[in-house]
């Protein structure tokens, strides 16, 4: 196989040009089956096959700086730079990543995992290259998705004052950015960046710039350039941004690519390179469903269906039937997404109420705004997004929709930990970073009829509420336990005394399984059901204080600002005489793994917490 000759980084440049097209297949074929096993994100991964192969010949690893952006469509570069190996642990608890990663290689220049940052952080590094004096290449890739994203327009903006070299890709796969309008814009794209081109521009410029009314002359003469641009240059946008524009180009043509790469590191300043590709290029599943293989766990190769079909409802289908139900009840609800209808699982409410869906793409700080204009208008918006996605919408939470009041529901989906996508997709700070906010409240259902009763409740409130829920099955236990959602009220699961689990949301589930553990040892143990991190259930607390000793509270979040803090606060600042246990995520980044690997790791199991508990009350009698 070709591919075996790629040991490390550069080796392609090593290989013969009449196998480069051979390596390409080979590739996908590795991708595939790799893949099909470990799971991972696969069609992005395969659309940009030869895209990256082109960036790795014009390029010098790791001495020259490559930024993913997000970093799904990373495999074939770290193919390419020596880590064939590790694709037998992709995604996989101390596996290699799925994301570009530092630590993995020098190779990886950059950390990334969310999108539309790869502009700015290849911007810095061109900078820094130019303070030192250096003079290694600058690249970031792009996809059109992530370029709707504002902060790459703040980016691109302040690149165009950039003086040195920084290339731009953007992998078009799927929105058409421009029309391409074939051998002219190819033709011209080739003209402009040759040096005879550029040192003419500059000379005319120069050369009337020295004479009587030459600056007029030069203005004319752009405003002319500029005015034919724009019929023949697709990419005016970019120019009139004052970055250099190039393509569009073929994204499966190696050749094609490597030359205009080579030209575009030639341009003085930031050029965008528009290069178009097909998401699952060379698996048929995959170009037809690119959503679906987008990210996705193990599958049949030769059908392309996942091997685990058969499963319980997830706690997102939950939301989506129960959102669908309620938006034909109610025509002031309004779903908004940030390009994630099928992963928050919005796609059956855009089916029935297309006039009140709306999918803003990868911009949640509008989406959160925008939901703040609705909800100040009458209607009742719902933003369906992953924890660690609505992070970036924390000022307009802060301003736009607390500080108003105003009736906004976020259904934070993938609340806690998620699993093989690692750590820059936990969502393990929203507790933490919404519980400070005034007029926000916060809600967190144990199983999945929980769900839909906090959902049914939320809409009939005011001001915003956040309701968090887990990635994966929706929890069917304790389905006998279903008191009415009361306002700022916890619900009683099992009442005994001594130690007191006060657990919030999807660790009401390990909490009763810590209370398994801790009554076959002759405990007795009170188990409660949070459902409010904010207002917390102070009665309830007083409650427990009159014949508990500890209280063990329990969050699948990080302890610092989470609900144990202010539950712990509350306690000693009323002398209730209480011991605290709180039980959370320590200060760090949890890795990847599966769930429940990394509840182990954390220490948030239900093992781990039982014997917490037992150490304390051991500590207890000794005192």
């Amino acid at each position: 196989m070709i591919l075996d000759e790629i040991k490390a980084p550069n080796d392609i440049k090593n290989i013969p040009q009449e196998d480069l097209e051979p390596l390409a297949e080979e590739i996908r074929e590795f991708l595939i089956e790799k893949v099909s096993k470990t799971g991972g994100h696969i069609a992005s991964s395969l659309g940009a096959v030869e895209l990256t192969m082109a960036l790795h010949l014009v390029m010098d690893f790791p001495e020259d700086k490559l930024v993913w952006d997000v970093g799904h469509q990373a495999y074939t570069h770290k193919l390419l730079t020596g880590r064939k190996e590790g694709f037998d642990t992709l995604r996989q608890f101390k596996g290699m990543s799925g994301f570009p990663k530092t630590k993995e290689s020098p190779c990886d220049s950059f950390n990334t995992g969310h999108s539309s940052t790869s502009i700015s952080a290849a911007l810095g590094m061109a900078k820094a290259r130019e303070i030192r004096g250096e003079n290694y290449k600058v690249a970031a890739v792009i996809g059109d998705g992530a370029l709707t994203g504002g902060m790459a327009y703040e980016a691109l903006n302040n690149a165009s004052s950039l003086n040195s070299n920084m290339l731009i890709v953007l992998n078009d796969n799927n929105m058409s950015i421009s029309e391409n309008v074939g051998g002219l814009s190819k033709r011209l794209s080739g003209i402009r960046t040759q040096p005879g081109y550029r040192n003419l521009k500059d000379n005319v410029e120069s050369s009337l710039s020295k004479i009587r009314g030459g600056d007029k002359m030069i203005k004319g003469i752009r405003k002319t350039k500029n005015s034919l641009k724009q019929m023949i240059i697709p990419g005016m946008f970019f120019e009139d941004m004052g970055i250099t524009y190039l393509g569009p180009v073929d994204g499966h043509d190696i050749f094609a690519m490597a030359k205009i790469f080579k030209e575009a590191f030639r341009v003085k300043g930031a050029v965008l390179v528009h290069v178009e590709t097909i998401k699952g290029k060379g698996y048929l599943p995959a170009e037809r469903h690119p959503s679906r293989f987008h990210g996705i766990d193990k599958f049949d190769i030769e059908t392309g269906l996942s091997v685990n079909r058969k499963r319980k409802s997830k706690y997102t289908d939950v939301f989506s039937t129960v959102i669908k139900k309620q938006g034909e009840r109610n025509e002031k609800i309004c779903a908004v997404t940030a390009a994630m209808s099928d992963g928050t699982g919005l796609k059956r409410f855009k089916h029935f109420y297309p006039g009140r869906f709306f999918d803003v793409g990868i911009c949640e700080e509008h989406a959160v705004t925008f939901c703040a204009g609705l909800a100040i208008s009458g209607f009742v918006p719902i933003f369906a997004v992953y924890s660690s996605f609505l992070q970036r919408g924390y000022d307009q939470i802060v301003h736009d929709v607390c500080m108003q009041n105003l009736h906004v529901i976020f259904a934070i989906d993938r609340a806690g930990l998620v699993g093989s996508d690692g750590e820059t997709h936990h969502g393990i700070f929203d507790i933490s970073y919404l519980s400070p906010l005034p007029n926000m409240h916060l809600m967190a259902p144990k199983n999945k009829w929980e769900l839909s009763d906090m959902l049914k409740f939320a809409i009939v409130q005011d001001g915003p509420y956040a309701i968090r829920y887990p990635r994966g099955e929706a929890y069917d236990g304790l389905e006998e336990f279903r008191s009415p959602i009361e306002y700022g009220k916890s619900e009683m699961i099992y009442e005994e005394k001594h130690i007191a689990l006060f657990a919030y949301g999807n660790m009401v589930k390990t909490a009763e399984k810590t209370r398994d553990i801790l009554k076959e040892k002759g405990y007795d143990v009170t188990l409660v059901n949070a459902r409010f991190a904010k207002p917390f259930d102070k009665e309830m607390i007083k409650r427990l204080s009159e014949n508990h000793s500890i209280l063990v509270t329990m969050e699948e979040g990080i302890i610092k600002g989470g609900l144990g803090e202010s539950v712990a606060d509350y306690v000693y600042g009323e002398n209730l005489g209480m011991r605290i246990i709180n039980i959370g995520i320590d200060d760090t980044f949890i890795e990847q793994g599966s769930v429940s690997e990394l509840f182990e790791v954390a220490k948030i199991d239900e093992v781990s917490i039982a014997e917490r508990i037992i150490k304390e009350v051991s500590d207890e009698k000794e005192a």
